[in-house]
């Protein structure tokens, strides 16, 4: 009998060559899988299940994984406002973890002998499927052979042609990898330092003019309404906040960020809703959370996001420091209040039951309720007292000289 690999499908050039060649050239029943993070419609899945068939797969699989995807990584992201390098919300990369994730269960279940992937040896990717795979199912064979063969474009396609499938793979001007938590954007302007990505780049275009008012209420740190309208399911609430602000082509930007194998990337990327979104539910902790409870969730969250990003995903540390990120949020319930305009939005304010601004001790700048002038007098010297301690010792040791 043949040995079955399970191929983690697209449908794009590289994955459809793979496909072909592990059966045509290495002899194996082929399993393609794709693993939908909420970057495909349901008539895109169609399109590629047919392509599978096509190219001659044994059977094909849509796993749907956004729930998941959420569930175990999104809401994490948010509650620790994870944005790497305090620019880019880790929408491509955290996705390829779960997708990994994902295809290796799938060849588990099905006893599969091998598992493949498209990656190139210029990427993240790579190491992203690669080390999820040998973690979760130790000593599986691992085939790769974009990365293996050096293989040009004109070749998988020519190869394709001589085996009767032929399709048009004509090379796109931009790569778009879109998915639930944003929109990565690769092309020439992003291999060079000192230019950046044209308007028609970007899928979302300015569709809106004007402003307007966008409100999202937040319990214990998840999105449970939007616009006064509640939201049980936290993906369609996603999905309707980037229907939303995407008309104003917001959360552009380009991420310059060093990569897992040494070498530093750009890519461009849209994030009309992530960005929002953290930002919306980073102001509500600022009004909610201590001083001290905002400093460590920024060292845990910066953490998480690293790690996230570099393929730890399975790293014991990052169940901890979800545990830590959840138990912070119990406080942050209440309504960020955003208004929209072109290409930007303001963060106007919030209404909460615990905003710590509005408790009986004072107003800051105006009036002091909890103290008086001789307590903050007598605060002041004491909390002087280190430096002046400091200075004392400093201006003595000069008079010596």
């Amino acid at each position: 009998m043949k040995k079955k690999v399970v191929l983690a499908f697209s449908g794009g050039l590289d994955t459809s060559f793979c496909a072909k060649y592990l059966s045509a050239d290495l002899g194996y029943e082929v399993y393609t899988a794709i693993a939908n993070t909420g970057g495909f419609t349901q008539e895109e899945l169609a399109v590629i299940e047919e392509k599978a068939y096509k190219l001659g797969a044994a059977k094909h699989i849509s796993l749907d994984i956004t729930q998941e995807y959420y569930e175990k990584s999104i809401k994490y992201m948010i509650f620790g406002n994870v944005l790497r390098n305090g620019t880019y919300p880790i929408s491509v990369s955290s996705e390829r973890i779960f997708q990994a994730i994902a295809i290796i269960n799938y060849a588990k279940e099905i006893g599969a002998d091998a598992v493949a992937h498209g990656s190139t040896g210029a990427g993240n990717d790579q190491v992203r499927f690669d080390l999820t795979f040998d973690v979760l199912a130790p000593g599986i064979e691992i085939i790769t052979p974009t990365r293996d063969m050096l293989l040009t474009r004109e070749y998988e396609i020519n190869y394709l042609k001589e085996h009767g499938y032929e399709a048009d793979f004509t090379k796109m001007e931009y790569s778009i990898n879109k998915g639930l938590w944003g929109t990565s954007i690769g092309g020439k302007e992003t291999l060079k330092s000192e230019q950046t990505l044209p308007e028609e780049a970007y899928p979302s275009q300015l569709k809106k003019e004007g402003k307007e008012t966008l409100t999202i209420n937040f319990e214990e740190g998840e999105i449970a309404a939007i616009n006064g309208v509640a939201y049980t399911d936290k993906v369609k609430a996603i999905q309707k906040i980037e229907e939303i602000t995407s008309a104003y082509a917001i959360g552009r930007d380009m991420h310059i960020g060093d990569t897992i194998i040494g070498i530093k990337g750009r890519v461009g990327f849209e994030a009309a809703a992530p960005l929002v979104i953290i930002n919306a539910h980073k102001m509500l902790e600022k009004h909610t959370l201590t001083k001290w409870q905002q400093y460590w969730k920024e060292q845990v969250g910066n953490w998480y996001g690293m790690f996230l990003h570099e393929a730890q995903y399975l790293e014991p540390v990052m169940r901890d420091i979800e545990a830590m990120l959840e138990s912070s949020q119990r406080n942050v319930t209440g309504k960020v209040i955003i208004e929209l305009h072109p290409y930007r939005y303001v963060l106007v304010g919030v209404e909460s039951n615990f905003d710590l601004m509005k408790a009986d001790f004072g107003e800051y700048g105006e009036v002091n309720k909890a103290w008086t002038s001789d307590d903050a007098k007598g605060f002041t010297k004491i909390y002087a007292m280190t430096n002046k301690i400091y200075h004392s010792v400093q201006n003595r040791n000069k008079t010596i000289e």
